[in-house]
């Protein structure tokens, strides 16, 4: 079996056994507690041992992009990059589209002396007796773990897609002024707000000026917050 095959074979092994009982916020962070459980590569037929997995996945803020600033982000490939400049000639520079990021926080890894049934079912009165609408269990593969934990990513996101979109749109935030979303104008103003806090670092809101084009227009508002 090839390294494609055992991804398809992982994911299609991939099974959501306790779903979030919410999608994705679109105005705030979700913090989505999961607990993975795989059977032990090592493990004999006949040997009821689970591999438990905790960790958190956080999703941040939805936000509004087009391709012109996917195209500018750092980190990506030069394939990545083409398939950028395609959406910008097949779709428009400035179409808008809602960018997800997530950042995943693994807590432990413990091996448990029984078979999946009993562990999910302890799992789940626990969840149920601290009443956590944001916890999900999954099973998936033991050497692809992560690969499964993905594929929940990506249907969860899936999921809240329609809802995220409606709410943006019931704000006006999916509207273009000059080729940036009303959304991206708003973060911009909440950015300097927070550099005069001090919560921010002055290199992250030029970055994010110079990713929509828009460092010329703010320059001199950029420049005056160091100024006495």
């Amino acid at each position: 079996m090839n390294e494609e095959e055992r991804l398809a074979q992982a994911v299609s092994r991939t099974q959501v056994l306790r779903h979030p009982k919410q999608t994705l916020a679109t105005f705030g962070v979700t913090n989505i507690s999961y607990y993975l459980l795989t059977r032990p590569v090592y493990a004999q037929e006949n040997e009821p041992e689970t591999v438990v997995r905790m960790g958190r996945v956080i999703a941040n803020r939805p936000r509004i992009v087009t391709p012109y600033y996917l195209s500018r982000l750092d980190g990506f490939s030069a394939d990545a990059k083409r398939y950028f400049q395609k959406l910008i000639e097949t779709q428009g520079a400035d179409a808008p589209g809602i960018y997800y990021t997530y950042r995943n926080e693994p807590q432990s890894t413990d091996i448990i002396s029984n078979g999946l049934e009993d562990v999910l079912s302890k799992l789940n009165a626990e969840i149920d007796a601290r009443n956590d609408p944001l916890a999900a269990i999954i099973q998936g593969e033991d050497t692809l773990w992560d690969v499964s934990l993905m594929k929940f990513i990506f249907d969860l996101t899936s999921a809240s897609l329609g809802g995220n979109l409606a709410d943006f749109h019931s704000r006006g935030l999916l509207g273009i002024k000059e080729g940036v979303p009303v959304d991206a104008r708003l973060n911009i103003e909440d950015m300097f707000r927070r550099l005069k806090e001090g919560s921010i670092k002055p290199h992250e809101l030029q970055q994010e000026l110079e990713r929509w084009g828009l460092f010329e227009a703010y320059q001199d508002r950029f420049l005056s917050a160091f100024r006495r």
